[in-house]
């Protein structure tokens, strides 16, 4: 198996703890991704956002978590173009079902273009709506505790408000995966204060601090976060 060069360079479609030879072996042999992923990946690296896209070890490792659930109803708050619900989804039984939040209809053409090329179309439903929103109307409509995994990758600022209701809408026992944790490593340079990297020192500080669920901090992709909800 290859992989391009600008796969190395992106933002959050790499693992950046690993030194650029560690990381290509370990691509070799850490997952084995479907035609159909690869070809996403590569409709999203050349755009101008493409490094907002997770890593492919990053979408097989929330595969094999969704699938050693048993999970059926998930939500995904930011879509992009779609590789994370797209292995989400993959995951799932077939009347499994995914709601997918987002505000882009641009991105979200892509991501819909490669759900039908997937054939998991028919369990995502999409919501083009700010995600507060989508997942009010959720609660409202009685869905609290009906979830099983949720997987938040979306603006920085409202991490905090996404995660509550996330926790809210997720079982006991169900499972809220943040992306983005370690934000490039800059939530450990005391020098940037810029509102993205503030939001989520705040958000990993609350997390850690948060009894209702048990939580840990992968060092992959950009940094994910797993939540328990106890």
């Amino acid at each position: 198996m290859t992989f391009s060069s600008s796969i190395v360079s992106a933002m959050s479609a790499t693992t950046r703890t690993l030194p650029d030879a560690l990381y290509r072996y370990y691509q070799s042999v850490a997952f084995n991704e479907p035609e159909v992923l690869r070809e996403l990946r590569d409709a999203t690296v050349t755009r101008p956002q493409g490094g907002m896209q997770i890593s492919p070890e990053q979408g097989q490792f929330m595969q094999l978590l969704v699938r050693l659930m048993g999970a059926r109803r998930c939500i995904e708050v930011g879509v992009f173009t779609g590789y994370s619900s797209t292995c989400v989804a993959l995951a799932l039984p077939d009347d499994g079902t995914l709601t997918a939040c987002d505000v882009s209809a641009e991105w979200t053409a892509v991501a819909r273009s490669f759900w039908e090329k997937a054939g998991v179309a028919h369990k995502i439903t999409l919501q083009l709506a700010p995600a507060v929103e989508t997942l009010d109307a959720l609660l409202k409509d009685g869905r609290n505790e009906t979830f099983d995994f949720a997987f938040i990758d979306a603006d920085k600022e409202n991490y905090g408000n996404y995660f509550e209701r996330a926790l809210a809408l997720t079982r006991r026992g169900g499972l809220i995966a943040i992306d983005n944790t370690l934000w490039s490593g800059r939530v450990a340079d005391a020098a940037d204060n810029s509102a993205d990297t503030v939001a989520i020192r705040e958000f990993n500080r609350a997390v850690h601090a948060d009894r209702r669920v048990m939580a840990t901090m992968l060092p992959i992709g950009d940094g994910l976060t797993l939540a328990l909800k106890k």
